[in-house]
């Protein structure tokens, strides 16, 4: 009957495919090492200002996320991001404090329910609940900066894609030989 391959044209969709996907958790394991300090950074200033000062715990949240995004961009842009775009610096900067303040948000919002909607405010609490909010906030950043923030340059993807179908055409074809090609060159005369 029919067969269960797709055809020829597996092969480099496959190929292509299992880079982008290789990219994707190479992309993945960088955002997770910066964001994995950043969050060591957001917790620690967090504890260093709640146990120092009076401030209540939605404050002190606050300026160390804000210490902690400041960490982040340097991380992102020469870590995370280094072989992204970067013509646009000011628009750059600009999308990335937006996206961090929509996070700031969701992640000091969940603090904040937790604190002063249902009176969970000891410090062990309040460290969950920080965490859990970053956690939240992580997924929309995750997003929104790779999407928005630190754009691939389009170029480069269509290189490597059309590097890739080559190659795969390369593998797929025997390589002649001195005599072989001599002799199929001589019969279309």
């Amino acid at each position: 009957m029919g067969s269960t391959t797709s055809g020829p044209k597996a092969g480099p969709a496959r190929g292509v495919l299992r880079r982008r996907l290789d990219q994707f958790a190479g992309e993945v394991a960088k955002f997770g090492a910066v964001g994995g300090a950043g969050l060591l950074v957001n917790l620690g200033v967090f504890n260093l200002v709640r146990h120092v000062t009076d401030l209540q715990v939605v404050r002190a949240s606050v300026i160390a996320t804000i210490v902690a995004i400041a960490f982040n961009y340097i991380g992102f842009r020469y870590f995370t991001y280094r072989d992204r775009d970067k013509s646009g610096r000011t628009k750059e900067l600009t999308l990335f404090l937006l996206f961090s303040a929509v996070g700031l948000v969701i992640e000091n919002g969940v603090l904040y329910a937790a604190t002063y909607g249902f009176g969970w405010d000891s410090p062990l609490q309040s460290n969950v609940f920080k965490f859990l909010g970053i956690g939240i906030a992580t997924l929309f950043r995750f997003w929104s900066y790779r999407t928005w923030v630190f754009r691939a340059l389009p170029a480069k993807e269509a290189v490597a894609s059309a590097e890739s179908f080559l190659e795969e055409g390369r593998r797929r074809r025997p390589a002649l030989s001195g005599s072989t090609a001599y002799s199929q060159r001589n019969r279309h005369q």
